[in-house]
């Protein structure tokens, strides 16, 4: 078993605690800038959350933890699949007019919809993939312009399938769910009077695997050696194509999982107020946790409850609740940087580490001589 290293330990630490002091400083030099109050601000999104709050900051962290998974998968094979938005699109649409048909029972219906979802995210990051491989060209662009085309097409086939039973709405829906299909949740918050999704189960699933698959099998390992080397990749035998593609459809796959708490739990249906912008909000949530699944989980949170505090901004303090914007932009951008300072203090301290026991051996060989001697 590998002992701790306390550096390594420290240094991990180092970086979200030195995000989070200077996005506090840099948000509070910009409220004194604009003349807001900086105490009241801050006291409204540190105050301790009612347990109804409690329970929507969990909901929404299981929901971002999702889509920063998905994003990772792809970070950790040096893949940049911004398309997240768009696939959970797609999935959570197909999904939803599936389960709206009830042509299966109870939570048979449930779980044939979210393999659906699996299935459509996982096709619409494959047209990436087969660009990237066969064509060359770069995901990031691919993914971009397919989030635009999964607006696009959904919408399109949203209002060819809406739901026309209702009147007297603006709003846009597939087929309800039935009932016997709608996930009522899990009491878990002592005096809230709403609950926690129940596919927050599916949330903690994904996490388990993501950290067993790319830390523990042979398809994890080469993702990585990918990811970190093509070329050393090529060298061991891996099909960096094939890895591709594998990826991509992997991270698009769990992008279908996006939207399955929200449609069972909360929405049970898909329609234009459905909650967009997720994939967006994962690629930042993935990179303030490093792409491990223990630190999606915290950053998973703390971006849920900033959201979540945001609320009583402008009745509290008077303040505009877009001012959680600029706190997650500061903290991204301080994290990235964070990091980077880290990683090459990291860099600084093994070399001088190295040069010491260098030394330490130099000197002990020229014991041993002059003993010898």
């Amino acid at each position: 078993m590998t002992a701790l290293n306390p550096r390594r330990i420290v240094l991990t630490l180092a970086g979200p605690v030195l995000a989070l002091l200077v996005a506090f400083v840099v948000t509070s030099l910009v409220l004194v800038a604009v003349g807001d109050p900086v105490g009241d601000v801050w006291s409204t999104l540190l105050s301790k959350p009612l347990p109804r709050q409690m329970v929507n900051i969990v909901n929404a962290a299981s929901v971002f933890y999702l889509s920063a998974i998905a994003v990772a998968i792809g970070f950790r094979m040096n893949l940049f699949n911004i398309g997240v938005d768009g696939q959970y699109r797609v999935a959570v649409f197909a999904a939803a007019v599936f389960a709206g048909q009830a042509w299966l029972p109870g939570i048979l219906n449930v779980i044939v919809a979210i393999l659906i979802a699996i299935v459509c995210g996982g096709l619409w990051a494959g047209i990436a993939a087969w660009l990237k491989v066969k064509r060359g060209v770069s995901e990031v662009i691919s993914t971009i312009m397919l989030n635009a085309i999964a607006t696009g097409v959904v919408s399109w086939l949203l209002g060819k399938v809406r739901d026309t039973s209702g009147s007297g709405s603006n709003v846009t829906n597939t087929k309800t769910i039935p009932e016997s299909s709608q996930l009522q949740g899990l009491s878990l918050v002592p005096g809230a009077t709403n609950r926690v999704y129940t596919l927050i189960l599916l949330a903690i699933l994904v996490g388990f695997l993501y950290w067993f698959v790319l830390g523990k099998t042979r398809f994890g390992y080469d993702l990585r050696a990918t990811g970190m080397s093509e070329t050393a990749a090529v060298a061991s035998g891996v099909k960096v194509p094939r890895m591709v593609v594998s990826a991509m459809l992997l991270s698009g796959g769990v992008a279908g999982l996006v939207g399955m708490p929200l449609l069972f739990g909360q929405d049970f249906s898909y329609g234009t107020t459905f909650q967009a912008g997720l994939g967006f909000s994962g690629i930042a949530i993935a990179l303030l946790g490093r792409n491990n699944p223990v630190g999606i989980a915290f950053a998973s949170l703390l971006w849920a409850y900033l959201e979540q505090q945001s609320n009583g901004l402008q009745i509290k303090a008077d303040v505009s609740p877009e001012l959680v914007n600029i706190i997650q932009g500061v903290i991204l951008f301080a994290v990235v940087i964070a990091y980077e300072l880290i990683r090459r203090a990291d860099i600084r301290l093994e070399q001088a580490r190295v040069a010491r026991e260098l030394a330490n051996q130099r000197g002990n060989a020229r014991v041993e001589e002059g003993a010898q001697a």
